[in-house]
């Protein structure tokens, strides 16, 4: 399994609402319900993204935009002025009935869908620093793929089990959208998306993410690989900014602070999950890497919880 494929294997929209609506000008829709991401695609007209910023970002029709949250951003129509516009709308994507109020008609000027992640897991930070602020994907509408499974989701959402295709619809959206835009960013996307191609540390990185747990060393990592120890140890730190174990560590103690985001789970079965028969190296490691210890960053997730 490749890096992107881990991080995004865990990520799942819950009760996601995916709307379509049209708006004839002047218009502006707010957003504040504090999503985490926010996924809005134009699928036909055109409008203005504006963050809380100020920070402005054009779509137009195969536009799709991915805002991380919480702060609250608006979508206006292109003729709107940010500070003074006409018909005014709010939309909470972590709401089912978000959008009912929004005019429905194909035949209109705009029409949009709009669908939120509500929460995600400790372990997706690591993917969302990769991101800046808000990122935009223009395609040819034809070119969105997940946009072909929308028309069912929203017929079905009704229906029993409706919600959970909106949600995968959701989903797929998120991965062809992600995918799509680091393949992009060419020499400027992360290391560990740009280290999958590489014939040494590709073989290496998907070694680790299908079995984290395994006791890896350099040696058995170069075997992946198939070349020698030492090539290996250089080439993976010249791809990746950073050395094998380095590389591997830190992604054991993102799984791990999933894991101990469930109270029943003891530390020590928390140790092992992520590679560590010793729970105390496990707590020394994970102290090491996060500044504190594996009770104490629980009991801080538990209370951010509350």
């Amino acid at each position: 399994m490749d890096p992107l494929s881990d991080m995004l294997s865990g990520i799942r929209a819950d009760r996601a609402s995916i709307n379509r609506a049209t708006l004839e000008p002047s218009w502006a829709i707010r957003f504040a319900d504090g999503a985490a991401l926010t996924m809005l695609t134009i699928m036909k007209g055109e409008g203005r993204l504006v963050l809380h910023d100020g920070t402005e970002r054009k779509l137009r029709a195969g536009s799709t935009a991915l805002v991380r949250g919480p702060e609250p951003f608006r979508l206006l129509d292109l003729d709107a002025d940010a500070g003074q516009f006409g018909r005014s709308h709010q939309v909470s994507c972590a709401d089912t009935q978000a959008g009912s109020g929004l005019r429905q008609d194909p035949d209109g000027s705009t029409t949009f869908a709009v669908g939120a992640y509500r929460a995600l897991r400790p372990r997706h930070e690591r993917l969302l620093r990769a991101l800046p602020q808000v990122l935009v994907l223009d395609e040819d509408i034809e070119d969105v793929l997940w946009l072909k499974g929308l028309d069912d989701a929203l017929a079905y959402q009704g229906r029993p089990g409706g919600q959970s295709l909106t949600d995968r619809v959701l989903d797929w959206g998120l991965v062809c959208t992600l995918s799509c835009w680091f393949h992009l960013q060419g020499p400027e996307a992360p290391n560990w998306f740009r280290g999958v191609l590489d014939p040494v540390a590709g073989p290496a990185l998907a070694a680790i993410h299908r079995d984290p747990r395994a006791r890896w060393t350099v040696a058995s990592l170069a075997a992946e690989a198939g070349v020698s120890r030492a090539h290996f140890a250089k080439r993976f730190t010249e791809v990746m900014g950073e050395s094998p174990l380095a590389y591997l560590t830190e992604w054991r103690m993102c799984l791990a602070e999933d894991l101990l985001e469930d109270p029943e789970k003891p530390v020590a079965e928390v140790a092992r999950s992520v590679g560590y028969a010793d729970p105390f190296a496990f707590s020394t490691a994970f102290k090491r890497r996060r500044g504190s210890s594996p009770r104490a960053f629980r009991s801080l997730a538990a209370s951010g919880r509350g």
